[in-house]
């Protein structure tokens, strides 16, 4: 299958710029034209500023060759793959291929980026050959975080064509890919369509207030916090009637989506006003500064269109945790959870094999392109077929065949250990997995642990290789982590596996220490317990480091504090794009305590390509460590040296654990452990002055608070090596005891514990 080399994408929208500058974080050239000149170069630019960033780092921003339609065409003709992400008419995406047809090469591929029109509708009149190389590719918004791209190909086109396209988003751009029939508004946006107009409609008829059906949505269905209004304030009121206006143009009129199909005077008031969401003055929340200049949050009262003041939902309904419990509660919280899961199910359904080829498609679509934890036929098990069955025909609506098929079974089971979902003809068949994606959740369907406590297991995944893997809440490291490194390094060490991986298939890969432990044990002054955990986790680290084989960190999401620790004292890592790396103690007014400190000090005195001398590697750690700083994508944290350049990284998080296994493998033949780890030589006392001369001058710009001046203190004695003379070298072992006493100091100030109670209450650092 031939390489995709270089792209082209046509509208620097939101769209169209977010998918050039994630072909751009692929490594890939692309050039990106719009019809107005000096928009492409103005979308960079902006990208470039915009929070979350698109480019994950600045660097690839530079394989973005910018032009406008009329002038730049010519640049196209050297384009494997040409995306158009244009306004969406038919007639324009026509006209736009016309024109294209003189520099397109033969054998480019041309797809479109629409979420409405059916490719038979952009495929009308055009050339044979064209239409062999056309396929509509829909991406999500942000294309950079969201993993779904929906691929649709038409009778011409050659299935060559869909599977290269689908290989390169697969492995070059992270995305699931999901084959969609050709039907309006495919699978996500058909169904989640349907579900947003059906949740506004409900919620306006059974009197809720914005807040309590954002509450309903969220925990039991497993939909993110943004819940319905929220949801739709992120991508804009003023979608919702064009979204509406193109599918109902395509539906029949008896579907379900068309019937749901209402104006609401107060959305329509809103959105004449400019209140269309985040984007613009506000939607169903903003923030308004109070008479005190205070910022308070404001909730749309759906009755009125007017704002008031936000309040916290208290329905009964919102304690059950159980969907079939809540959906029968008499409360209208109930009754609202009832209505619409009885629209959102016996819609989905329904559409099976319309819009797909199976419910496991389905159900892919709605977790990635809407970030769900359940899809439809998800939430049906949930709930019970014969629950829903009953539930639908004593509200007079059709029974979907499907439903009626499948009969008390679930629409998945597993069997054998291998996960199996229902198919249209009656039988059950293995759900399918791409050649090279491995996933935890399938090991262990059909294995047991090695090993398992509280807070993590351990598990063979084949070839000898076994993962650890972490399971407390947001994977907190605690005393249960920790003595999982133990056993997990002397089973190793005893021949139980040859190479290890740490990876968790949970959202995060470990936001550090448990603070709420720490706090509690700082409370009733168990300070001995607490510089006993500090040592442990030093020594864990290190046996990780030392051990007779190879050791693959493989993170996904967040790997922060102790997280990040753990990196650090692996052999290699086996990084998704997506990790977010970094020592973040001094937020809670600690410093890293496990190596962390030492970790980093070391990356940046043994990196050749760094200025050399005492001092260089002392300020850029220093700097990362008393900033916080958090990278945000791998390719920061190379920058960062929070991971090496040999560091490998996964654009696709389902290949993540596959490609560390084969580097672990790869290490395994002839490992040895890396050498004991030479002493530095660090700039003793005159460093630590010349640090904590910069941090006061931040201080006396406000850049500092007082609090931030003791951390930076302890910080900078740990890293200069305490009070010694800069001719002297300094061993890890001294600098780990640098860092329990510096840490065991910080953690009995006040100001630190004020720190942590407050991360822990609201999220969000204290700045004290």
């Amino acid at each position: 299958m031939d390489p995709i080399r270089r792209v082209g994408v046509i509208g620097a929208g939101v769209m169209g710029a977010g998918i050039a500058a994630q072909v751009a974080n692929a490594g890939i050239p692309v050039v990106l034209l719009d019809i107005v000149p000096g928009a492409a170069e103005a979308a960079v630019a902006r990208m470039l500023k915009t929070e979350p960033a698109p480019f994950m780092h600045r660097a690839a921003a530079r394989l973005v060759a910018c032009g406008d339609l009329d002038r730049d065409l010519a640049l196209l003709a050297e384009c494997d793959w040409i995306c158009e992400a244009i306004v969406e008419q038919a007639e324009a995406k026509r006209a736009l291929y016309a024109r294209l047809q003189p520099v397109r090469r033969p054998g480019a591929i041309l797809s479109s980026n629409t979420s409405t029109i059916p490719l038979a509708a952009l495929t009308e009149g055009m050339a044979a050959e064209a239409a062999a190389q056309f396929l509509v590719t829909h991406f999500f918004n942000p294309p950079r975080y969201m993993r779904l791209l929906e691929l649709v190909q038409g009778p011409a086109t050659r299935p060559e064509v869909a599977a290269r396209i689908a290989d390169f988003a697969d492995r070059g751009l992270g995305k699931t890919v999901i084959a969609c029939r050709d039907r309006p508004g495919f699978i996500a946006n058909r169904i989640g369509g349907h579900w947003l107009q059906s949740a506004v409609n409900h919620a306006v008829d059974l009197g809720l207030t914005v807040e309590e059906a954002d509450a309903v949505m969220g925990r039991p269905f497993g939909i993110p916090k943004t819940g319905v209004f929220g949801l739709l304030d992120l991508v804009g009121l003023d979608l919702m009637p064009h979204v509406a206006a193109s599918m109902k143009a395509a539906l029949p009129a008896d579907d379900p989506y068309v019937r749901a199909m209402r104006e609401h005077p107060v959305i329509l008031g809103m959105i004449a006003e400019g209140r269309t969401g985040r984007k613009g003055k506000g939607g169903f929340y903003a923030r308004e500064r109070g008479p005190g200049g205070e910022r308070l949050k404001r909730t749309v009262d759906l009755a009125t269109g007017r704002y008031r003041d936000s309040e916290k939902p208290v329905l009964e309904s919102l304690a059950l945790r159980d969907l079939r419990a809540l959906a029968g509660h008499p409360d209208r919280g109930g009754r609202y959870a009832r209505a619409v899961l009885l629209d959102l199910l016996g819609y989905a359904a329904a559409l099976v094999p319309e819009v797909a080829e199976g419910i496991a498609d389905v159900d892919a679509a709605m977790r990635l392109g809407y970030n769900w934890r359940y899809g439809p036929f998800e939430l049906i098990d949930r709930l019970g077929a014969g629950w829903l069955r009953a539930a639908l025909a004593a509200a007079g609506r059709p029974v979907p065949p499907l439903l009626e098929r499948v009969g008390e079974g679930g629409f998945y089971r597993v069997e054998a250990g291998r996960l199996e979902a229902f198919g249209l003809d009656g039988a059950y068949h293995p759900v399918p997995r791409p050649e090279g994606v491995l996933l935890l959740a399938d090991i262990k369907r059909r294995s047991t642990p090695l090993a398992r406590n509280g807070s993590a297991s351990l598990w063979e995944i084949g070839e000898g290789v076994a993962c650890l893997e972490f399971h407390s809440k947001m994977n907190a490291l605690d005393p249960g982590t920790l003595e999982m490194l133990g056993t997990s390094v002397a089973m190793g060490r005893k021949g139980a596996f040859r190479a290890l991986v740490i990876h968790t298939e949970g959202e995060q890969f470990s936001v550090g220490a448990n603070l709420g432990l720490a706090l509690f044990a700082a409370n009733i002054a168990a300070w001995g317990e607490i510089e006993g955990l500090i040592e442990q986790g030093q020594k864990a680290m290190r046996a990780l480091r030392d051990a007779p084989f190879p050791v693959v960190g493989a993170p996904s999401g967040m790997a922060l504090g102790g997280g990040c620790e753990i990196l650090l004292h692996c052999d290699a890592v086996q990084a998704h794009a997506e990790s977010y790396i970094g020592l973040v103690e001094a937020g809670v007014g600690l410093i890293p305590g496990w190596g962390g400190c030492t970790g980093l000090l070391r990356r940046w005195a043994e990196d050749p390509r760094a200025p050399q001398g005492p001092m260089p590697p002392v300020a850029k750690a220093f700097e990362a460590i008393s900033t916080a700083q958090v990278a945000k994508s791998a390719f920061e944290a190379r920058e960062m040296r929070l991971l090496r350049p040999t560091d490998g990284i996964t654009f696709n998080r389902d290949r993540v654990l596959a490609e560390a296994k084969a580097r672990a493998l790869a290490l395994a033949e002839g490992y040895a452990p890396p050498p004991a780890p030479a002493p530095l030589h660090l700039p003793g006392a005159s460093g630590r002055v010349a640090l904590g001369l910069a941090v006061r001058q931040q201080a006396a710009l406000g850049r500092a608070t007082p609090h931030d001046l003791v951390v930076c203190d302890h910080l900078a004695e740990t890293l200069t090596g305490g009070g010694r003379d800069p001719v002297d070298a300094v061993t890890e072992a001294e600098l780990h005891a640098l860092e329990r006493r510096n840490f065991m100091a910080l953690l009995r100030l006040p100001a630190t514990l004020a720190r942590v109670e407050h991360m822990l209450e609201t999220g969000r650092p204290l700045r004290n």
